[in-house]
């Protein structure tokens, strides 16, 4: 049985991913992680993931490290600073990570880079299994139409996202970069205003909404002369999330150090 260590648990991914593993095969969670001075720290973690009581008290603690001690990998979806001190800490105590925190900088991600030597992370602006298949259908798309369709990024998710573009809106935009041979930091467009004049074939939207209680949503567009091709994902509960991070939990256990996705995960590569 491998045993899970979840950080973030009383957040809004946190609590779900805890809920998932409440009745998950061949994985439990062993402990609950929050950071110091949260209201939540010494309270039984079943409130905060809307589950039945245990009748053992599972307290969430304010101590990664004591944690790990317990655990066999660490489940992280929290925000870029308080990740990066995470992977640090599993890094010394030479424990798997898997991450789905988004925003990170290109510095953050370096350091990430330094600590996945000593140990496997799983790394993914999305857990779900249905955007990861996107990604791939998407690439297959882009090849194909190539420099004659423009391609556009729509997407939208919750007012309370602090990140924008989203993580996976990024993704996409690099997945669909590198299958038409662009540099998205050149051809990356994320907003429109005023005179802009016309739009230049090489262009990548990337557009955001924040709005209400929306869980996530992208589309791509794909417009042509005469035709346009949208692919279109939407998240209607964290729950998919939440169990794609619990699979690459299971996953990641025992491979060797370094820097995996949910593509690897899922045996896209």
């Amino acid at each position: 049985m491998i045993k899970a260590v979840v950080t973030g648990a009383s957040g809004r991914m946190g609590s779900r991913i805890i809920n998932v593993l409440s009745t998950s095969e061949g994985i439990r969670l062993s402990a609950a992680v929050e950071k110091k001075g949260h209201p939540q720290v010494g309270q039984d973690v079943c409130g905060p993931a809307g589950i039945p009581p245990s009748g053992v008290p599972n307290l969430i603690t304010d101590d990664l490290g004591a944690a790990l001690k317990a655990g066999d990998v660490a489940i992280d979806f929290t925000h870029p600073e308080a990740s990066l001190d995470h992977v640090r800490v599993c890094a010394e105590h030479k424990k798997p990570i898997v991450i789905g925190t988004t925003g990170f900088t290109k510095e953050q991600l370096d350091r990430i880079h330094t600590y996945v030597q000593a140990i496997p992370c799983v790394l993914s602006p999305n857990m779900s299994i249905g955007v990861n298949l996107t990604f791939r259908i998407l690439a297959e798309v882009a090849r194909t139409l190539g420099d004659e369709y423009d391609i556009e990024i729509v997407e939208a998710h919750h007012r309370m996202k602090k990140d924008a573009p989203s993580g996976t809106a990024m993704k996409m935009a690099q997945v669909l970069a590198q299958a038409v041979h662009r540099n998205l930091d050149e051809v990356g467009v994320y907003a429109r205003k005023g005179m802009i004049g016309e739009r230049s074939k090489k262009e990548i939207g990337i557009q955001t909404v924040r709005a209400g209680d929306i869980v996530g949503e992208h589309t791509v567009m794909f417009a042509g002369k005469g035709e346009r091709i949208e692919i279109t994902h939407r998240a209607h509960s964290r729950d998919t999330f939440a169990a794609g991070a619990v699979r690459a939990a299971r996953w990641i256990v025992g491979k060797k150090p370094g820097l995996y996705d949910m593509q690897d995960v899922l045996g896209l590569k």
